[in-house]
């Protein structure tokens, strides 16, 4: 659009409007500003999004090493017990598997003493005109500790005072005992426990001068089992080292129930790490697939739907999803690509793992429960050819810190944004250098319209004085420098917006 003056209002002495003129002279000029910036906003989101599929992809690298680690879950092991409610069992790492029938004769148990019931647990346990006793308990039997309770009347002769003193004692002298008192129907009893199960926490009463009347000790036995007919007994009933880098929880006793212990396959773990890597796939599939997705609606794919490099990495993907197996031990038993363990690679890129077995698909569960080793020897083997070998190798070239597909296409992407960034910041820098031009040539215009009818009324009066007469000087309007009313264009006063 022209930029047009009204001549006459040109020679009134107001002038032009200089800024609104260089204005709307540059103004076609930063348009391509702004479609640089929208370039830039195109650019910002596509980095977003391959960013995103990026992250899916390190993650999809994660749950492939966990399948292709010797020491990872495919070899894990776990030990099951056929009979909980008498013992639990785990592994640590160096369990081997094997199967050992484990029966539970007797539990650790900790010592306890106790006295028969008196009526006020604030009597005096002294015998009547007796000032002091003794209590001596003996610990972890025969060869244990000897501790001496000395009772001294109005101190320590009543229950609750005996009990405090014998737990103050125990405390400085590392007995290994606590004391309280219980009361029920019967009346108050001095209760003395072991803080040690078996042997070590026995205990037994060696002398007492007191009034109390202690009943037989309890407790302070060790574990009694055996383990494929081999006696064992422990102090505790946490057991380590009867079973090699297994450990069982006694729970409680029965002879007459042997109980299998099986250390074998981690089943669920297995199960767990191959759906998490199906799970993580899928992802990443559908990721590439929303961007290729054409929308009816739009009529157009996604941000990424013309980027080669994600069609690279989709190529690369499926590729190792349908990767076959040609490990020997593999071929035999039949197991040489997701299909065959299971899991079936759909029509859209993604994977399924088969929850019931049909009469062409296997499911995951049978092929696992039937052929552990051959499940683990599919994903890796000692020739690193297993499906997560493989499929380790090339995700880790495509994730590459430099090279990788999608760290490639970042790099692109970020060095189009500072080259944008620097052309919009030379374009700014010139339009500011024009601008400045302009601002000096349109203000040196405003001056000497503005003057005008100065000038004229000067040339007036010199001619007038000239030819003998008189000129009426124009009117001089004050000048506002207001914009000037819109008139047809002038020779040399128009330019293009």
């Amino acid at each position: 659009m022209g930029i047009s003056f009204n001549a006459a209002s040109l020679l009134n002495g107001n002038g032009i409007n200089v800024s609104s003129i260089v204005s709307e002279i540059q103004a076609g000029q930063s348009g391509q500003i702004t479609a640089w910036k929208a370039d830039q906003t195109t650019l910002q989101t596509e980095a977003t999004t391959i960013t995103n599929i990026n992250s899916d992809l390190s993650k999809l690298a994660t749950t492939v090493q966990s399948l292709s680690d010797p020491t990872g879950a495919l070899t894990g092991l776990t030990a099951t017990s056929s009979v909980s409610p008498i013992l639990t069992a785990s592994v640590q790492a160096g369990a081997a598997a094997a199967s050992y029938t484990v029966v539970v004769s007797g539990l650790a148990t900790t010592g306890t003493l106790y006295t028969a019931a008196i009526a006020s647990p604030d009597t005096s346990v002294l015998p009547n005109g007796q000032s002091s006793g003794d209590l001596k308990l003996q610990i972890g039997g025969a060869s244990g500790t000897s501790a001496d309770i000395p009772i001294t009347a109005g101190t320590n002769d009543t229950l609750t005072t005996l009990a405090n003193s014998i737990n103050t004692l125990s405390t400085t002298n590392k007995w290994g005992i606590t004391a309280s008192v219980v009361t029920d129907a019967s009346g108050s009893r001095l209760a003395i426990y072991s803080q040690a199960s078996g042997d070590p926490g026995a205990l037994a009463v060696s002398n007492d001068t007191t009034s109390l009347t202690f009943e037989p000790p309890v407790g302070g036995a060790d574990a009694l089992f055996t383990i494929n007919g081999i006696p064992y007994s422990t102090t505790t009933n946490t057991v380590t080292g009867a079973i090699p880098d297994v450990t069982l929880s006694l729970v409680s006793a029965d002879s007459g129930v042997p109980v299998q212990v099986t250390v074998g396959p981690n089943t669920a773990g297995i199960t767990s790490a191959v759906t998490d890597f199906v799970n993580a796939y899928n992802t990443v599939i559908s990721d590439i697939n929303s961007q290729f997705a054409y929308n009816t609606t739009t009529n157009s794919q996604g941000t990424l739907g013309s980027d080669n490099s994600l069609r690279i990495l989709q190529s690369s993907l499926l590729a190792d999803a349908a990767f076959r197996v040609t490990d020997p031990s593999s071929v035999s038993a039949g197991l040489t690509n997701l299909a065959a363990l299971g899991i079936d690679l759909n029509n859209d890129g993604t994977l399924t793992v088969n929850p019931v077995a049909t009469d062409t698909h296997p499911s995951f569960a049978d092929v696992l429960a039937k052929n552990s080793s051959g499940v683990q020897n599919f994903f890796q083997n000692a020739n690193a050819t297993g499906f997560a070998n493989n499929f380790t190798s090339d995700i880790a070239n495509l994730t590459a810190p430099k090279s990788g597909v999608l760290e490639e296409d970042l790099a692109a992407n970020q060095q189009k944004q500072n080259d944008l960034t620097n052309e919009i910041t030379n374009f700014q820098t010139q339009l500011a250098a024009q601008q400045a031009q302009l601002d000096l040539v349109f203000n040196a215009v405003n001056a000497a319209l503005e003057q005008y009818p100065f000038t004229l009324s000067e040339i007036n009066a010199a001619l007038g004085a000239i030819n003998g007469t008189s000129s009426t000087s124009p009117t001089v309007t004050t000048n506002t420098n207001t914009a000037p009313t819109t008139g047809n264009a002038i020779a040399g006063s128009s330019t293009g917006g």
